[in-house]
């Protein structure tokens, strides 16, 4: 009986079957690497993403306005405080006697006022006293020249008479002497009108004086007011608060510790409100807009992702603000790429993992161009 196989030749090597499995998985390898090489591409386009980025939020400063000795120190590092919570209390003696001083040189300064005024008052009625006088003096200067042009016109006709021994020796000595009467209670009057002047205007300068010495007086008062308004203010200064709502940073004080005015002692982290500053090429700036949308992701937590928008863009680059900016016009010249400082701001107000990011922690921000 005849078969179709035919018997291997002994030496004849025996064909070798094809490895379809290696073809299905390289098959596979370039089918996912384009696949996946299209979707950044295709996300390269409409995306900007950099790791260059950092959690900031505002740190403020406490720092003692007046010098003094601590006798209390109500925080402890890392502590959540509110605005205005008590951090450090100075000592306050010195400030205490210096308000007490003040005041008792504002109780000076009234007593000084109430003097002059009451030398004021008496001064102004002793010039309207003065002055009436003067009225008066004047009024009885008046009836004495009637007087005396009366006594003139008499003593004229009794001259003319005695020539014709028309009237007696005596009567013409009578009417002599009633001139001579009235014109010195003229000159008399005359004379106690001047001294009242003078007296009216001596009372002037006086009041004059007197109203200065007021004036003077409710400067100083004032002045005296101001030293105690800025006795309590530097009184009030000896309890240091907190400036804003946050965290305290280690707190660099002790107890019996002399603090300098202006010594910067620690500070209050904001975590109410912190936002995202990324540094982009500035290739990348192209179509980047204000209020496009960012998704932020944060390392320390990689499996949540914030939601925010482009704030705002820095008006120069990060190198213009370094301690030594770089100056192209010296030495050789590199072109490097230059980065711009993006403020990104979280728009989920009620996400309480922003609650938990500290400034300088590091983000990978991705920014919808569209």
């Amino acid at each position: 009986m005849e078969t179709n196989q035919k018997t291997p030749v002994a030496g004849e090597a025996e064909p070798k079957k094809k490895n379809y499995r290696f073809i299905i998985i390289l098959g596979l390898l370039i089918a996912v690497s384009g696949t996946w090489g299209f979707t950044k591409y295709n996300h390269g386009l409409h995306h900007e993403e950099t790791d260059d980025a950092q959690i900031d939020a505002n740190i403020s400063p406490v720092i003692p306005r007046i010098s003094g000795y601590v006798t209390e120190i109500k925080v402890k590092d890392n502590q959540a405080v509110k605005k205005g919570d008590t951090l450090i209390v100075l000592d306050d003696r010195d400030q205490q006697i210096k308000l007490e001083q003040a005041e008792a040189a504002l109780a000076g300064s009234r007593g000084n006022l109430t003097f002059a005024n009451a030398t004021t008052t008496a001064s102004e009625a002793s010039g309207i006293t003065y002055q009436a006088n003067v009225s008066i003096v004047e009024a009885q200067i008046e009836e004495a020249k009637v007087n005396v042009w009366r006594a003139n016109q008499d003593f004229a006709r009794y001259e003319n008479l005695i020539k014709d021994h028309s009237i007696t020796q005596q009567e013409f000595e009578q009417a002599s002497a009633t001139k001579q009467k009235a014109e010195r209670q003229l000159a008399v009057l005359v004379a106690q009108k001047n001294a009242a002047e003078r007296q009216a205007k001596a009372a002037g300068k006086q009041t004059r004086a007197t109203s200065e010495q007021t004036s003077v007086a409710n400067a100083n008062i004032k002045a005296r007011q101001a030293d105690i308004d800025n006795a309590k203010l530097n009184l009030s200064y000896t309890v240091i608060t907190a400036p804003a709502d946050g965290r305290v940073s280690k707190v660099n004080a002790q107890l019996g510790q002399y603090l300098q005015a202006g010594q910067s002692l620690f500070s209050i982290i904001s975590t109410s409100e912190p936002w995202v500053v990324a540094n982009f090429k500035e290739t990348q700036l192209t179509k980047m807009k204000l209020g496009q949308k960012v998704k932020v992701h944060v390392d320390a937590y990689p499996d949540h992702e914030f939601e925010a928008t482009v704030a705002s863009f820095s008006p120069a680059t990060g190198a213009r603000f370094a301690l030594l900016p770089p100056d192209n016009a010296s030495g050789n010249f590199v072109k490097v790429v230059q980065r711009l400082p993006v403020r990104i701001e979280f728009t989920q107000a009620q996400d309480q993992r922003i609650a938990e990011l500290r400034p300088g922690m590091n983000v990978f921000v991705d920014v919808e161009l569209n």
